[in-house]
């Protein structure tokens, strides 16, 4: 197995993670019928996850969370940092889907500047 592989894999999957993600935001949250639907029934599971996700739109939670993890993992060395940075990422994309595109562009930046850092042997 390269030591590129797990490098490649996630650039395939990062991908189908941002189209997930878009798909939560256009079909989940700007979708009318939900909207409808949530004026009615507000107390399904479905209105609640739709709620929740709401309040961590506006007090940017994932944004937050991958600038925390991209800067933590920029300093941590080897493995782990390596890992926080696939974190940041896993955070980041559906903030830049989900309107904290503020503090994402960031988070991703930073994320992947470390994923392509090339360690250092002392």
């Amino acid at each position: 197995m390269s030591c590129r592989f797990p490098l490649i894999v996630l650039l395939l999957l990062m991908p189908l993670w941002l189209a997930a993600s878009y798909g939560a935001r256009y079909g989940f949250m700007e979708d009318g019928r939900w909207v409808g639907i949530c004026v009615d029934e507000a107390s399904r599971w479905e209105c609640l996850v739709r709620s929740n996700l709401g309040l961590m739109i506006h007090f940017k939670v994932l944004g937050w969370a991958a600038v925390a993890a991209a800067v933590s993992a920029f300093v941590v060395p080897g493995r782990a940092g390596w890992w926080l940075a696939v974190l940041a990422l896993m955070l980041g994309l559906p903030a830049l889907a989900l309107y904290n595109t503020t503090l994402a562009v960031f988070a991703v930046v930073i994320a992947g500047l470390r994923l392509v850092r090339s360690s250092r042997s002392i």
